[in-house]
This record gives C-alpha cells, sequence and structure tokens, in this order.
C-alpha cells in the first residue's frame, strides 16, 4: 500500500500536503482536453482555487524576492548571474545524487523515480505555454526548445514518453496521494507560473534554470540506473538530458534570456525570481529525500 504523507505543522497554509494535494488535481483537471459540461461549476472552483494558487507563488516570491534583487539587469551582468546558479544556487551540487549514483539500493531509485515522476509537470507543455505572446527571439528559442522536446518530429524521440516508458520498466505507480508535499509543490509552482501571464518571465526564468542545473543530476540519476542493470534505451531520457540539456542551457540563456533582458530591464529581476522559485522548490525535495533515506543534511 502506498504511503500517504503527512505534513509537518507550519505557518504556511500553502506548504502542506493536504493544500499541494488539492491543487494538484486541480491542475490535472483544468489542463486535460474536456468539453463545455458544467462549465459554471468548474469556473467557480476556478476562481478560488486560481486566488490560492497566486497566493502559493507570492508566498515563494516573498522567500527569494531579496536575492533575486541583488541580480544585475544589463544584459551580460544578468547572464553572469544567472549561470553562477548554477554552482550558488540552492539545492545545488546536492549529495543525494552521488549517494543515487553510487549507492542506493533498486527500491531506493525506484521511490525517488516514483516521486519525481509523479512530480513531473511536463516540460514540453510548460515550454509551449510559457511561450504565448513572448517577443520574437524568446519565442523562437522556446520553438526550438519545444522542438526537441517533440523529438524533432519523430514519436520515439518525444521526451516525455521516454519518462513514461522508463515508469513502466521500473514498474513505478505514481499518485498525487503518494507524492511529498515538496514534489508536488514544485511541479504546482512551475505550473502556475507558466499558465499566469503575470508570472510569464518568472517561467522562462524557471525553466532556463532546469536546463542549467539538470545534466549534473540527470547523469547521476543515469549511472544510478546504470548501476541496477537498466539498457541504454531504459535510461536514455536521463542519458539524453545529461548531454542535451548543456546546449540547450547556452541557446536558452544566449537567445531567450538576453535580448529579453536588453529590452527591458525589468525582466531580469522577474527572471531571477522564477529561477530562485524554481531551485528552492527543488531544494526542499532534496532535504526531504534524503530525509526519507536517513542521509545527513548539508
Amino acid at each position: 500500500m502506498a504511503t500517504r504523507f503527512v505534513a509537518p505543522s507550519c505557518e504556511s497554509q500553502f506548504l502542506q500536503q493536504s493544500f499541494q494535494e488539492r491543487l494538484s488535481h486541480w491542475n490535472r483537471q483544468r489542463l486535460a482536453p474536456a468539453y463545455p459540461d458544467d462549465w459554471e461549476e468548474r469556473f467557480r472552483q476556478d476562481e478560488v482555487i486560481l486566488r490560492l494558487e497566486h497566493g502559493f507563488i507570492e508566498e515563494l516570491r516573498a522567500q527569494i524576492r531579496d536575492r533575486a534583487a541583488q541580480a544585475p539587469t544589463d544584459p551580460d551582468g544578468f547572464i553572469h548571474w544567472f549561470e553562477d546558479l548554477e554552482q550558488s544556487g540552492p539545492g545545488q551540487h546536492d549529495p543525494l545524487f552521488p549517494w543515487l549514483a553510487e549507492q542506493a539500493e533498486r527500491d531506493e531509485i525506484r521511490w525517488f523515480l516514483t516521486q519525481e515522476a509523479a512530480g513531473e509537470a511536463g516540460f514540453d507543455d510548460l515550454v509551449a505555454m510559457t511561450q504565448v505572446k513572448l517577443p520574437d527571439s524568446p519565442k523562437l528559442e522556446l520553438a526550438r526548445n519545444y522542438w526537441d522536446e517533440m523529438g524533432r518530429g519523430n514519436e520515439k524521440g518525444m521526451h516525455g514518453p521516454m519518462l513514461a516508458q522508463l515508469v513502466t520498466t521500473l514498474d513505478l505507480s505514481p499518485s498525487i496521494e503518494a507524492t511529498a508535499w515538496e514534489s508536488l509543490a514544485l511541479a504546482n509552482a512551475m505550473t502556475a507560473m507558466a499558465t499566469q501571464r503575470c508570472y510569464a518571465w518568472h517561467s522562462v526564468g524557471a525553466l532556463g534554470v532546469i536546463e542549467l542545473t539538470a545534466p549534473g543530476r540527470s547523469a547521476h540519476t543515469a549511472r544510478a540506473l546504470r548501476r541496477i542493470g537498466l539498457s541504454q534505451s531504459e535510461r536514455r531520457y536521463f542519458d539524453l538530458h545529461a548531454v542535451l540539456d548543456v546546449k540547450h542551457s547556452r541557446d536558452w540563456n544566449e537567445l531567450a534570456i538576453k535580448p529579453a533582458v536588453a529590452e527591458d530591464p525589468r525582466r531580469a529581476t522577474a527572471i531571477a525570481e522564477g529561477a530562485l522559485i524554481r531551485l528552492t522548490c527543488g531544494d526542499r525535495c532534496f532535504n526531504r529525500y534524503r530525509s526519507h533515506f536517513g542521509l545527513e543534511r548539508r
């Protein structure tokens, strides 16, 4: 039977299991293709939860606002600040990942990947929603990134189904109720930034910092999967992201972020906030995972 996570007592109404489960179920329902039946009831529900979702993101912003305000607002200075997040950002080079690569047992790796799969918001969809009405250069770069996520038109090369196949290979059963609130919060934060247009530049920063920081984590995870006997095709999702995201990050920074900041320096702060929100949410996940495995905190 799946374990149901119980949130520790905290002052926040948002950083807890019950709220993140509710938000996750709502996101799953509202983003799925549907029909106009019962639209009035859904509209009333959406109005309530949208306010709560906004409060959730504003609370996350408040936690990182001071650090984001220190980011330069000139294009070159900002890119230097942004790229430094790979070393200095929250959760970077967490000892969880070398441990997964070198020591974790098969069931421990399966538990970790179940959490990650249940909290996956779908990078391709996030990029697609973020690019709406962006200026030309960022829009084109997000389009190129999306096309890579779509396997450049080849169904077998699509990144989302690669992860789904890994879930099947390892016989994982991800579910919202069996997922730590920290993982749900990460996915919910990414979804909120991509869907609420007042956070569009935050989403550009959050997605960009994923590309910047994912290669190292992906390489460790791929090593873990190789160590427990998965074939190259079975671990392809993580092998691919350990390499491809290096190029994605370079292009995202130069062709999406840099021209956006050059056009309007105010975007630098929003992009910085989005990146720090994403990294802080990830850091909470890594702390929770290490606690589950009985590993020492950093």
